[in-house]
């Protein structure tokens, strides 16, 4: 007899050692529960009977001894014989009902969704969430099954493609635009755990208490593109830039002693500087913030005086080295021609002519390339 009631579980418990276990199977091989033995189950755990396949009895947080009271439904199930006192044999398995917070979540491709400010926008995000079990029948019969030992990620990959299949639909209809996503990530985390909540409890005996929104990040041309916007706002002023911009390149290819035409960078450099500083600096009785018209000096340095009135006037374009230079007024240019900084050869252009022409070939600009007559002979 002794050797009989050896056969027979006394004790049915589960101390989880692991983080990621959402249901384990008690190991109970080909022996018998004994009438009368301990349930333990503890907090965070709810204890599950199932027999011949049927889910028999829940048992929640507490212990319990296993007799005809406790067992209705079981004892119904198996028709025990003998005044109910006999042993039976059932599947029992320990379900965990905290939250399980390491569960990650992120988009492999990205979420395309309309802005009203930049159009169709492409975002990808990722995060974290935390899952609890809700309904341990439903979680054993929709997804444990007869699985030994279920583990969270053994449905973290249904979770995620459930979350990235919300997250569209969520994104695209709340009317958020796209520079204020960062400012409302809490609120849109909040409203996704509730959608999913909604979807898991009822078919799967889940729910998300907690979502969390790490990061919602752009493509990265536009996100170079909203720096760039970034950094126009900041300078104000376009016209400014523009202008600084291009005296540094001209300083740029100035300072460079292999290129061709260094002479024309320089002389060119100095004209966009003194353009720039009466740019900042506005004369007496011009409005503040109005750019200045001012004639650009001659590369010796001089400065060029104005048009008499009434004279036609050409802004003119060089290129140099294959950039294109200017616009200069007809005084500046031709002053450029004369300190040599213009050779023939070079392309120039004005408003009025189909196509670029060697500076020589152009009926304004021929007489300042006349050939020089030949010293005067030596004095007898």
């Amino acid at each position: 007899m002794d050797r009989i009631r050896g056969e027979f579980i006394d004790i049915i418990e589960w101390t989880d050692d692991s983080r990621d276990t959402m249901v384990w199977r008690f190991p109970r091989y080909e022996n018998e529960i004994k009438m009368g033995a301990k349930l333990i189950v503890r907090e965070s755990q709810v204890a599950v009977f199932v027999n011949m396949g049927r889910i028999a009895d829940v048992f929640a947080p507490g212990m319990y001894e296993l007799e005809t009271g406790n067992l209705p439904i079981l004892s119904t199930l198996k028709g025990w014989k003998h005044g109910f006192h006999s042993p039976f044999k059932a599947e029992v398995y320990f379900v965990t009902t905290r939250q399980f917070t390491d569960m990650k979540w992120g988009t492999q491709n990205p979420v395309t969704v309309r802005d009203a400010e930049f159009g169709m926008v492409r975002l990808r995000a990722f995060g974290g969430y935390a899952a609890r079990v809700t309904d341990p029948a439903k979680l054993l019969t929709e997804l444990a099954g007869t699985d030994p030992q279920f583990r969270t990620e053994e449905v973290e990959e249904y979770l995620r493609q459930l979350i990235v299949g919300r997250l569209g639909s969520l994104l695209g209809g709340a009317g958020i635009p796209m520079l204020d996503l960062a400012a409302r990530q809490d609120e849109l985390g909040g409203r996704l755990a509730k959608a999913l909540t909604d979807e898991l409890a009822a078919s799967h005996g889940i729910s998300i208490p907690k979502f969390v929104i790490e990061n919602i990040s752009l493509p990265p041309e536009v996100e170079q593109a909203i720096d760039a916007r970034s950094r126009m706002g900041i300078i104000g002023n376009i016209d400014t830039y523009a202008r600084m911009q291009a005296a540094d390149a001209i300083g740029d290819a100035a300072n460079n002693p292999g290129a061709a035409g260094q002479g024309m960078g320089f002389g060119l450099g100095m004209a966009a500087g003194q353009q720039m500083a009466q740019a900042f600096a506005p004369q007496q009785g011009q409005p503040q913030g109005q750019p200045q018209q001012a004639a650009a000096p001659a590369p010796g340095g001089g400065a060029v005086p104005p048009p008499l009135p009434g004279q036609q006037q050409y802004q003119w374009h060089v290129a140099v080295d294959g950039q294109q230079q200017g616009p200069y007024d007809h005084a500046t240019f031709t002053g450029h021609i004369g300190s040599g900084a213009i050779r023939p050869g070079m392309l120039a252009w004005r408003e009025g002519m189909a196509s670029w022409l060697p500076v020589e070939q152009i009926a304004e600009l021929a007489p300042y390339f006349r050939a020089t007559p030949p010293p005067l002979p030596p004095q007898a």
